[in-house]
């Protein structure tokens, strides 16, 4: 995980394109505000470049954007010049991050929760999570399926060839540990027209809906929902992208 989007971060948001950034945050900030939440502090985990994080900071909250990768961070931040956002970036490892106070809400986008391979970090992030939410604070994130590792992209090859860059990407997931892995081979366009071979490995794990929402409930936070993704409707059996909204209940 800590060594993921070296080579990547410079061209994630041109293989990223096919993702509606504008409907996800549309999504995203109709349930924070059905849960109260129309302004204030809000820290993402796993911010990556930033996409969610500028949208969010001009719908008014006002953004802490966490992230493990200096070079994802270094996109973020380049975004933020541009844009002229008061955002706050900081680079921590959502298992250990600290923060200056409590936040209104916590949200995760991207599967980023995916990232983490062991039931014990995945409870630390949540303990961490409800220790920086005010009272009745709301935490968002959605994870990839199990359905969608085993039946979607498991052990499938996506590639594409553009002019800035290629890419092939190869999955394999594992039945036994429930963790897939990601070989990313890209061909990065330099200055000199010439392409540069980059190879990177990911692992992401998939988590059943009702574990997640037992260790969210051993981290002390209470869980209002359980979505299929971008609807209010419950998780089906294959559902893809499945989004969990918890509540602080603890203070």
């Amino acid at each position: 995980m800590e060594e993921s989007y070296e080579s990547f971060a410079g061209v994630y948001d041109l293989f990223m394109d096919n993702i509606d950034y504008p409907a996800w945050c549309t999504y995203l900030t109709g349930i924070l505000k059905e849960y109260g939440i129309e302004d204030g502090l809000i820290a993402e985990l796993g911010c990556g470049t930033g996409s969610m994080t500028e949208l969010l900071a001009a719908e008014g909250y006002d953004m802490i954007g966490i992230d493990n990768s200096p070079d994802m961070l270094e996109v973020a931040q380049e975004k933020r010049v541009e844009s002229g956002l008061d955002i706050l970036y900081l680079m921590q490892d959502m298992r250990e991050f600290e923060l200056y106070g409590t936040v209104r809400a916590v949200v995760s986008i991207c599967d980023c929760m995916n990232y983490i391979l062991e039931e014990e970090d995945l409870l630390e992030v949540f303990r961490l999570v409800n220790n920086y939410l005010d009272p009745g604070g709301i935490f968002v994130f959605d994870m990839n399926t199990p359905y969608k590792y085993r039946e979607v992209i498991g052990n499938t090859t996506i590639a594409e060839n553009r002019e800035e860059g290629s890419f092939i990407w190869e999955n394999c997931f594992d039945e036994e540990s429930q963790v897939n892995e990601y070989a990313l081979t890209l061909f990065i366009r330099e200055e000199d027209d010439l392409y540069r071979k980059h190879e990177e490995f990911h692992y992401q794990k998939a988590y059943e809906p009702e574990r997640v929402k037992e260790l969210l409930e051993e981290a002390g936070l209470k869980v209002e929902a359980i979505y299929d993704a971008f609807t209010r409707e419950p998780v089906r059996e294959d559902s893809e992208r499945i989004y969990f909204i918890a509540r602080e209940c603890t203070k």
